[in-house]
């Protein structure tokens, strides 16, 4: 599951850079630094890390907006300094030069991305588990109940016979009774992931989301040189004017770009891994009782006589 969600947001990372390569050249090297914390953040917060979407997303804009307002509003900007940025990123807040779209991406990937990371985290927990119990610690009690089971017929030479189904079941869940107890808290465990892989599988799909994210970025940009004069006259009002060449390019920057066959290809290329969210889950609730018949599945197979009418008791051949 991880290496699916890392899969699908290098691809989402790759697809949102190439869209400042081919829509807006004039910032897409600068631009390549933000989209790359951006991701980064996303992969932290799948991950479990002490962070949120909303800080993701709204940094990334922060971070942007400097850039589309000297490369592709005004063009002509020849002198941006460190103070001047800053000023920009600190009045990105308050003059919402992306309108409703940075807001619109923070709701659409929060939905989805809450459910992969509580799952990442789930399964986290399932290996903790998984690697405590099989390296349970067994009692003096139990070391002797199973020497006895499995050797005391030796000593009246009998070294082909093996221990009865029901003695081996005793033996079995004395050693085992801890381990045992945790059957109904993994009963509630696996009913978490089952409900976990059906958010991540419902409407607000995590494939889909960061899809979005290259459309929701390329929207905000468009936005924002739409509405170049009022920003200008905004910004200059809050951070000065920075020195300009003669001309403003601005409106040539504008270029739309269309994402239907791109996203279709990214849905079509990652469409397998619903399906292998079902057959995980299938799988997971096969186990559903895997600590209450731990006993069992020991106690099955080779361990122990069946289908005969001779095996060992703990005390004779029966």
């Amino acid at each position: 599951f991880l290496e699916a969600f890392e899969s699908l947001l290098h691809f989402a990372e790759n697809r949102t850079s190439s869209l400042f390569e081919t829509a807006y050249r004039p910032m897409a090297k600068e631009a390549a630094e933000p989209v790359k914390e951006l991701f980064t953040d996303i992969s932290l917060y799948i991950l479990g890390a002490e962070t949120t979407v909303e800080s993701a997303v709204l940094r990334f804009f922060d971070s942007l907006f400097p850039l589309v307002y000297s490369r592709l509003i005004n063009p002509g900007i020849t002198d941006l300094s460190e103070d001047y940025t800053e000023c920009l990123r600190l009045t990105r807040q308050d003059i919402n030069p992306f309108g409703h779209y940075s807001k619109n991406m923070v709701t659409e990937l929060s939905k989805s991305l809450w459910a992969s990371r509580m799952l990442s985290q789930a399964l986290s927990l399932g290996i903790e588990v998984i690697n405590t119990t099989e390296h349970v610690a067994l009692t003096k009690e139990c070391s002797k109940a199973l020497v006895k089971m499995q050797y005391c017929p030796h000593c009246q030479g009998l070294t082909l016979i093996r221990p009865c189904v029901g003695y081996c079941l005793n033996v079995m869940r004395g050693c085992l009774a801890s381990v045992s107890e945790l059957d109904a808290q993994w009963r509630e465990y696996i009913s978490t992931l089952e409900y976990l892989a059906n958010e991540i599988a419902a409407s607000h799909d995590l494939e889909i989301a960061l899809t979005g994210i290259r459309n929701s970025i390329n929207e905000a940009i468009l936005h924002a040189q739409l509405n170049g004069p009022q920003l200008s006259a905004t910004v200059d009002k809050v951070c000065g004017q920075p020195k300009q060449q003669e001309g403003n390019l601005s409106s040539d920057n504008i270029v739309p770009v269309k994402e239907a066959t791109e996203v279709q290809t990214f849905v079509m290329a990652h469409a397998s891994l619903n399906n292998k969210r079902r057959e995980f889950i299938n799988y997971m609730k096969r186990s559903r009782t895997f600590y209450a018949s731990i006993a069992e599945r020991l106690c099955d197979g080779d361990l122990v006589m069946r289908d005969s009418s001779t095996c060992w008791n703990g005390e004779d051949v029966v």
